[in-house]
């Protein structure tokens, strides 16, 4: 049985705690937040502590806070030499304090607050410095997922680069989709089936070979006319900046 104490009471926390209550080789023992808040619907009060210094004795620490905080949070535990890790997808594992062993535990996904997340098709990127720690963090891994990579900090760092373009930005791009579909009055729902589309089809083929639109096909008129069509100048200054990059990229002409 893995002992698990969890540090954090944000998204993070929250879904890894949902995620090993019902794992029969995870306890959380306790977890802690500075308001002493439950993080869990069914979490018994008693293993919420909002002092670091009631910090019980773990198999492993897992710190699911702001990027900011972990290096302070730390460099406060109360005890050496424990397995100390963190979720972040940009922060250094050396972040975490030298007294204690360090490691990262990155689950790859975007978490929101009152949406379940199925950790079976989330891939977990570990890190360690000691091959005893790698082995614990695999096997605590495995209780929710097959998808598991052995993964070094700088690795990460782009990584998590990579990440924010095609999660962040592509939402961001959605919602200015949606922006103009309000605009129009048309429903939104009409594009789900090509936003689906298109992330499956990335799955089974290379992104490059994937793109299509009028910006690859060198089709200035239609161009001119999506041009016309927005009002907004924020978003003609991305669909002429994106529409430059693909032409660019693909050895159009511009």
């Amino acid at each position: 049985m893995i002992r698990v104490v969890i540090l954090g009471s944000g998204n993070v926390a929250k879904h890894l705690y949902a995620g090993f209550l019902h794992q029969k080789s995870i306890t959380v023992i306790q977890c802690y937040n500075r308001k002493g808040n439950v993080i869990g619907p069914d979490q018994n009060k008693k293993t919420v502590v909002k002092y670091l210094d009631e910090l019980v004795e773990a198999d492993i620490y897992i710190i699911a806070i702001s990027d900011d905080a972990i290096k302070d949070i730390t460099a406060q535990l109360p005890f050496d030499n424990r397995l100390v890790v963190h979720t972040s997808g940009s922060v250094p594992m050396q972040a975490i304090h030298e007294r204690n062993r360090q490691g990262v535990f990155y689950p790859l996904q975007t978490f929101s607050t009152d949406k379940p997340v199925d950790f079976g098709s989330i891939p977990f990127c570990l890190e360690s410095n000691e091959e005893k720690d790698m082995k614990l963090l695999q096997k605590l891994a495995s209780a929710l997922s097959e998808k598991m990579y052995t993964i070094t900090s700088e690795q990460r760092n782009a990584l998590h680069v990579a990440a924010v373009l095609v999660n962040n930005f592509t939402n961001y791009l959605y919602t200015t989709g949606n922006e103009i579909c309000e605009e129009h009055n048309i429903p939104f729902e009409i594009l789900h089936p090509l936003i689906q589309e298109t992330a499956q089809k990335i799955t089974s083929m290379s992104p490059k070979d994937a793109q299509t639109g009028p910006a690859i096909r060198n089709d200035n008129k239609t161009i001119a006319r999506h041009l016309k069509i927005l009002s907004n100048q924020t978003q003609k200054e991305i669909y002429q900046y994106l529409t430059k990059a693909i032409q660019s990229k693909y050895g159009k002409k511009l």
